[in-house]
């Protein structure tokens, strides 16, 4: 079942323009569609639900309501010719697993799909999706460790990896960086700060911090966390 307008040709168009198609439009894929639309990417947006489509038409490049879980909906609907598709369904585990088991099928190279929880994400894993979004467990562990320290953001780059947004701790300021031994107490490296004017520059070994710099860190996750907790 597919009901847009524009036809099977204006999807074909979306398909070839630097493009995603976002099945699920609830709050985690409107929100995702609508930033892609911000940076210039043309988004290809599908739902079951009539009003969340009628409430995106205009807002995005092409929206539609189709049962993204049938092959011929997503084939007239020229998935196969997407790069791209993230997979955001909510709540409905079977139609997430379907859905991404057709895609797969129709060879799309990247699939992006959200989990609803790690069980979800290993069913997604052995079914060969190519990247697993956990966004509720993400932005807990995220919010988690603002809360507890002095960090300003934090984002889990890799598993057991992660960079630190925060200020200057007092271990580090008045110093160079090269003659901190930063890795060596923390096992951590400073990759950029802030200047006098606001704007991020690289760090290097010759760089001195001071107080009320901002700085971002890199280093394996326990690690970040432990610096993320000196006195600024």
């Amino acid at each position: 079942m597919v009901n847009f307008s524009g036809g099977r040709g204006a999807a074909k168009k979306i398909a070839h323009a630097n493009s995603v198609a976002v099945i699920g439009l609830g709050r985690f894929g409107a929100s995702l569609a609508l930033e892609l639309m911000s940076s210039g990417t043309s988004v290809l947006g599908i739902d079951l639900d009539e009003d969340i489509v009628q409430s995106l038409n205009g807002e995005l490049t092409q929206v539609v309501r189709a049962d993204a879980t049938k092959r011929e909906a997503l084939e007239q609907l020229s998935l196969n010719e997407f790069d791209r598709v993230v997979v955001a369904i909510g709540n409905h585990l079977q139609a997430s697993i379907l859905t991404c088991s057709k895609l797969l099928s129709m060879g799309i190279p990247h699939v992006w799909a959200k989990a609803l929880d790690d069980q979800h994400g290993l069913i997604l894993e052995q079914l060969g999706v190519h990247h697993i979004i956990y966004p509720e467990k993400d932005m807990g562990r995220r919010v988690a460790h603002l809360v507890r320290g002095s960090m300003m953001d934090y984002l889990e780059i890799d598993r057991g990896f992660a960079m630190v947004k925060m200020t200057t701790p007092k271990v580090l300021q008045g110093l160079k960086l090269g003659d901190s031994n930063l890795r060596k107490h923390y096992g951590v490296t400073v990759a950029a700060r802030t200047n006098d004017e606001g704007r991020w520059q690289h760090a290097d070994a010759q760089t001195v911090l001071k107080a009320g710099d901002r700085i971002l860190v890199l280093g394996p996750i326990a690690d970040t966390e432990t610096f993320g907790q000196l006195p600024d």
